[in-house]
């Protein structure tokens, strides 16, 4: 059955992390083609399209979840929202890998489980990479993020474990003017404040939030794809160039550089993810036959206004 077959069927698909940029997102477009979305919640329901779960307690309402076609999981407490304090870092690892652990579980131990687990995670996987491009079969890492990326999936095992069919979304740097880094960079630039960070040569992994949708719901209809995906644009770019491409197409001018110095201070260790290069290729998102929409940094740029 063709993907267009499949987009036009009528599915159920329960979301965590339906709140966040890219949960939303793909809550709007999974509903404006007719299918039915129900929200994982952690407070009381209060609609009928709403389940409870407690992820850190690991409960979760299997009730709820009946008749579900697919379970998708982006929660997660957002890497760039603070400082990385001791407390923080335990947060960001522990709300991905109990959530996860807690809908793999809840999922394996359904009579009739859903047919696939999509599962996000991070191209935070590969850790720093410098100019060597990398696609999945690349190894992990060395650090915290690809540290927490290796915990992310495995918790995903009970799901597997099971039958159900089980992807990653590893995800890159979301181009969009409501969350994430570009987030903070567009109001920047329109004021004119804009510039690199550090020399600029770390290399940017993007992707923009239409393809992000767009490639999740890929994954989600394609019965023959499972295991890892990285979710970024096939160009790769520096940070340097991004800052000229930002500028370029807000028509703003971008002389500032804020020395790697002064972002330690400021970041602390989280400075060393946005100085960082991870320059990741989507090999297996090509290969299975998606086609990206804004491939190029000035169009993604040009659809998150």
């Amino acid at each position: 059955m063709d993907d267009a077959r499949r987009s036009r069927e009528r599915s159920r698909v329960a979301v965590a992390g339906a709140s966040g940029l890219i949960g939303g997102a793909l809550v709007r477009s999974l509903t404006a083609d007719g299918h039915e979305v129900v929200r994982l919640v952690r407070h009381r329901p209060r609609s009928a399209d709403e389940v409870r779960w407690d992820p850190e307690a690991g409960r979760v309402d299997t009730a709820g979840l009946t008749g579900c076609d697919a379970v998708v999981n982006l929660a997660g407490a957002g890497v760039g929202d603070r400082r990385w304090t001791d407390d923080y870092k335990t947060r960001i690892r522990s709300s991905r890998v109990h959530g996860t652990t807690a809908l793999a579980e809840a999922v394996a131990s359904m009579e009739q489980p859903p047919r696939v687990f999509l599962n996000g995670s991070a191209i935070g996987f590969y850790g720093e990479t410098g100019d060597h491009p990398v696609d999945e079969e690349a190894p992990a890492g060395e650090g915290f993020l690809p540290s927490v990326c290796q915990e992310w999936e495995a918790a995903a095992a009970p799901a597997r474990h099971a039958g159900v069919r089980t992807v990653f979304a590893r995800t890159g740097l979301v181009v969009a003017r409501g969350g994430g880094a570009w987030g903070r960079l567009f109001p920047l630039v329109r004021a004119g404040l804009g510039g690199r960070l550090g020399d600029g040569s770390q290399y940017w992994s993007f992707v923009s939030l239409h393809d992000e949708v767009a490639a999740l719901r890929h994954l989600l209809d394609r019965a023959d794809l499972s295991g890892p995906f990285n979710l970024t644009a096939p160009r790769p770019v520096t940070n340097r160039e991004v800052t000229v491409a930002m500028g370029r197409v807000l028509h703003r001018p971008t002389p500032f550089a804020v020395p790697a110095p002064v972002l330690r201070v400021v970041l602390g260790e989280m400075a060393g993810d946005v100085l960082g290069s991870a320059r990741v290729l989507p090999a297996r998102l090509l290969e299975s036959g998606f086609r990206f929409a804004f491939p190029e940094i000035d169009g993604a740029i040009r659809a998150a206004l």
